[in-house]
């Protein structure tokens, strides 16, 4: 790949690609001006005739014309095509830059404000697998970890893994994916991606020697995992199109790639899979999965060669993950039981004829996972909306739930690897208490911190910060947990700067978590508050079904509820309201926006999923077929009139906007850049107000953003001085 174009070709393709006038260089910008209409031009991409015809409906896409294919992006010389495109987004990052100018230093206060708090020589707590002590360590002025282990003890002589820092040179962007040691310590295995498309080549080095031996291994999914022969390995190859993950691959090492054996295909698009060993490492898994479905094959690590089982063959609804202790595989299910319960099942008679309870199903409780030690059971549960860890017995003499104590956290087990343990690893985190590690003993109940996060400045003091839980009444009359913090001394009152974020989809549950950066938003008085609406699972199971599909909408209308309680309770207004939501979140941003456009000042969209139609009509885009039973397949006219009622892009029509501030990346795979380059374009041509619409695009990264430790934080300022500036805040 070759990204030297990217700046030459906008010179040669400027004014041909748009007709806009381009921010003058030599002007003067008012300090903080907030109206486009007192600004230069915004640029104005070209329109194109582009025309779908489905249902019987003709689809109009101007913009059409801005999606490049991954040839064309990593093409050596740009074609006509790709240097518009290319030319439009610059155009545009030159506008955002143009308008933000005011805020330039402070951006640069903001950065280092934030990074002055994080410790730079920043290391893990070591966890114990096999003899050693893993970890990983920063040093100052270093944007990569190294990754370490040490025999025996913590005294012993360090063994650095990976040089990160050093493997990073010369990469603009860098990330090493999953890395795995082999069963007899003497081998990593590991995935690099330096372009940010989430596509890894594996390596694999001799601890021993230092050496990186010949064996590379493209396209894959970053990680591999080993048979306890410590020389055959098993990977997953991604599709180069599409990007699901498709295929298994078993590698002896040494041996050429072209004599890799394929042990498993997913031929149904709807699915993606992977592989990897059962905490015994008695058992090599390859899991398979869409939405709604999963299947699990078993083979036994010391025979490599042998043959794959089947645990329980798909069916659709059909729900488990799975655990191996003993002469049972443990199943967390929800086959009779929409909350999961956790069953077991012989080894050499596993599908679900065979299982049998060990926590049966409860309605007020959703089991999210295990972790499995020889006395003990620890289950990840979670009810009312907040995380529990329940301590059982395997013997049923003790059965009890590790204590938390604010109003809304986040807690989950850590790594455990070791069967005989007498300890759990677990982490928690809240609105006011900073990310720390934890020990809790099985025996005497006693809990240890083995590290907190540090707040370096001499400035952060928890009893300066109030966190609150509320449940807003939504329109259908359920209830919405909202989790709120804000510092002390600041009143309910419609001046307060407030700002919602949520996500809202894929089951996937937004906890209360504390944030450094957070701080400097709390410290100029900003109440920051998590929606944790409908298409999460905070609330069970049920709370995801009722926020996906047919019942997408409530996802919408749950957050701008959770935004008109805010306001009803006297905590901002309307001219105060900000909202944040990314990717998935960011379709909720565009979503609202065209809902309820006047509840909110401003609005910061996160790589965002804003052109649904077309993104879910084109299954060669990646993540498109695994994602129908998520969003539905728009082919079916049904999913498509529903999905039309909220598609940002599709849904953009002339009337007031709040400011808007779009973040993307070019090499993103997830969410294509295009999809936001099109609706901030498609914005300008409808919007009737007079806001700020802005779009940052990184030209360098893709779905994450920067992949250094501290360059995404420039990132976090540039949104945070965006709202600043919409509320004249200067420092």
């Amino acid at each position: 790949m070759n990204q030297s174009f990217l700046g030459a070709a906008t010179a040669a393709c400027l004014a041909l690609a748009m007709g806009c006038n381009t921010p003058s260089q030599n002007m003067k910008t008012p300090d903080y001006v907030t109206k486009a209409s007192e600004l230069p031009s915004a640029p104005d991409a070209q329109k194109k005739a582009h025309t779908t015809d489905i249902h019987g409906i003709q689809l109009h896409d101007d913009y059409f014309w801005m999606r490049l294919s991954d040839e064309q992006k990593e093409a050596l010389e740009p074609d006509a095509q790709t240097a518009e495109v290319v030319a439009y987004l610059e155009a545009e990052n030159a506008y955002k830059k143009e308008v933000m100018a005011p805020t330039e230093a402070f951006q640069t206060q903001i950065f280092d404000e934030i990074v002055g708090r994080i410790k730079k020589d920043d290391e893990s707590v070591p966890v114990l697998d096999k003899g050693y002590w893993y970890y990983s360590r920063y040093e100052e002025g270093k944007e990569y970890p190294y990754t370490c282990r040490k025999l025996g003890t913590m005294d012993a002589e360090e063994e650095i893994m990976l040089d990160q820092p050093a493997m990073a040179e010369g990469h603009k962007y860098f990330a090493v994916g999953g890395s795995n040691v082999s069963p007899d310590n003497n081998l990593l295995v590991y995935g690099v991606d330096t372009i940010s498309r989430r596509e890894y080549t594996l390596y694999v080095k001799d601890l021993r020697t230092g050496e990186v031996l010949s064996d590379r291994i493209p396209q894959t999914t970053g990680g591999a995992t080993w048979a306890n022969d410590n020389k055959t390995l098993f990977y997953t190859k991604k599709d180069p199109v599409t990007l699901r993950s498709f295929q298994i691959y078993k590698h002896v090492l040494g041996t050429d790639l072209r004599e890799d054996v394929l042990v498993f295909e997913e031929t149904d698009e709807t699915f993606a899979c992977g592989v990897g060993k059962t905490k015994s490492e008695a058992f090599l898994v390859i899991g398979t999965s869409t939405t709604v479905s999963t299947e699990w094959h078993y083979l036994d690590a010391n025979t490599p060669d042998g043959e794959w089982k089947v645990i329980q063959a798909r069916e659709r609804d059909l729900e488990y993950s799975l655990s191996h202790y003993g002469d049972h595989f443990y199943i967390v299910t929800n086959r009779d039981a929409k909350n999961f319960k956790l069953v077991k099942t012989p080894v050499d008679a596993t599908s679900y004829d065979h299982w049998e309870d060990v926590l049966p199903h409860r309605d007020d409780v959703l089991i999210e996972g295990i972790e499995i030690f020889n006395d003990w059971l620890v289950i990840q549960e979670r009810k009312d909306g907040l995380n529990h860890i329940r301590i059982k017995r395997w013997d049923g003499t003790s059965d009890e739930y590790i204590p938390f104590n604010d109003p809304a956290y986040t807690a989950y087990i850590g790594s455990n690897p070791d069967f005989n343990a007498g300890k759990l690893r677990y982490s928690y985190t809240s609105l006011t208490t900073p990310n720390s590690v934890l020990e809790y003993d099985f025996d005497t109940s006693d809990i240890a911190t083995l590290k907190q996060q540090e707040v370096l400045g001499g400035t952060f003091d928890p009893a300066n910060y109030v966190s609150e839980r509320m449940m807003v009444e939504a329109r259908d009359g359920v209830k919405v947990p909202v989790s709120i913090v804000y510092r002390k001394g600041v009143e309910r009152s419609g001046d307060n700067p407030f700002l919602l974020y949520a996500y809202g989809s894929y089951g996937s549950s937004t906890d209360a978590y504390f944030s450094v950066a957070r701080l400097s938003l709390l410290d100029r008085g900003f109440v920051f508050a998590i929606a944790h609406i409908r298409g999460g699972s905070e609330m069970g199971r049920h709370w995801y079904e009722d926020g996906k599909l047919f019942n997408k909408m409530n996802t919408f209308n749950d957050f701008i509820d959770c935004g008109k309680a805010m306001v009803a309770e006297g905590f901002t207004s309307p001219e105060h309201l900000y909202a944040m939501g990314g990717s998935a979140g960011g379709l909720l941003m565009g979503a609202v926006m065209n809902l309820e456009p006047g509840l909110f000042n401003g609005v910061i969209a996160g790589v965002p999923f804003v052109d649904v139609i077309n993104t879910m009509l084109d299954e060669s885009i990646p993540l498109t077929t695994f994602e129908f039973d998520e969003w539905g397949n728009p082919k079916n006219k049904e999913y498509f009139d529903y999905m039309m009622q909220y598609s940002p892009y599709d849904n953009v029509e002339a009337k007031d906007y709040p400011h808007v501030l779009i973040t993307t990346g070019y090499w993103d795979s997830q969410v294509q850049y295009w999809e936001p380059a099109k609706w901030i374009a498609k914005l300008r041509d409808f919007k009737t107000d007079d806001n700020l619409l802005i779009m940052d695009c990184n030209m360098e990264t893709g779905h994450g953003g920067a992949s250094g430790r501290f360059e995404r934080i420039k990132e976090v300022a540039l949104e945070y001085a965006f709202m600043f500036m919409l509320e004249d805040i200067h420092e």
